[in-house]
């Protein structure tokens, strides 16, 4: 740690997924290897990870590398919002463009869960649970959420390490940054292995937000000679036939 440095909260996407053995694949794997010696390098006050294994077998070798343990948090699972289109019970935050984009209120953090679709089933409920869970912990380590900033209970420099998934990695920021989670599920994407960084900025005693210093970085993949994953990702051209 450098004099100077603030706060940060480093929110890291689990590696190439195998979802039906809720693992990684070998790639996954490898990618894990090569993020592991990325955060080594960095003073972590404390880790956190998602309960699911995919999150937590991308974990895994970080806290061997660094001889560390993380805590387990049930609200940093994949996010579980769902929508109910008849008798039919899907994702919230995997939606089509014209089924959203048209309709004002889901581009605002307050008004995005109370429209009609998002009031079909568990979005909302689902959301204020994950709000509360990293209100909790950023209490914890000294930062209390007061409508859109934070009160500074106690400034400090750690560095807080959370293992997740991507679209309740965009609750958490959205939350945090006072914006709807629809832009940022549909219009960013955090590869596997992806690594958010946030940081306080304190210019008024007391007072601190978090300004996102980078999202979704894979420059350790890159650095290893590693591919980015496609996960996460959709057809790029209708045309291609691909990943519809």
């Amino acid at each position: 740690m450098q004099i100077g440095d603030d706060m940060k909260i480093v929110i890291i996407r689990h590696g190439d997924p195998d979802y039906v053995k809720d693992s990684l694949t070998p790639k996954g794997w490898h990618e894990a290897a090569l993020l592991a010696d990325r955060i080594s390098m960095l003073d972590i006050k404390a880790f956190y990870c998602s309960p699911l294994g995919r999150a937590k077998d991308t974990a895994s070798l970080t806290l061997k590398k660094m001889n560390r343990q993380a805590t387990e948090l049930d609200w940093l699972r994949e996010f579980n919002g769902k929508i109910r289109k008849g008798l039919k019970v899907s994702s919230c935050w995997d939606r089509k463009p014209l089924e959203w984009t048209l309709d004002d209120k889901y581009y605002r953090n307050e008004t995005w869960y109370k429209t009609k679709l998002m009031q079909s089933h568990n979005a909302e409920k689902e959301y204020k649970k994950v709000c509360a869970g990293i209100d909790e912990l950023l209490k914890k380590h000294g930062y209390e959420h007061a409508d859109r900033y934070y009160k500074v209970n106690n400034s400090n420099h750690d560095t807080i390490v959370l293992f997740c998934h991507f679209a309740v990695e965009c609750v958490i920021l959205s939350h945090i940054l006072s914006c709807s989670p629809m832009v940022l599920w549909h219009n960013f994407v955090a590869l596997p292995t992806s690594v958010t960084t946030l940081v306080t900025e304190e210019r008024e005693k007391g007072i601190a937000v978090f300004r996102c210093q980078q999202f979704g970085d894979i420059s350790h993949l890159y650095a290893g000679g590693e591919e980015p994953a496609f996960a996460a990702r959709f057809c790029e051209c209708f045309d291609d036939d691909t990943r519809h």
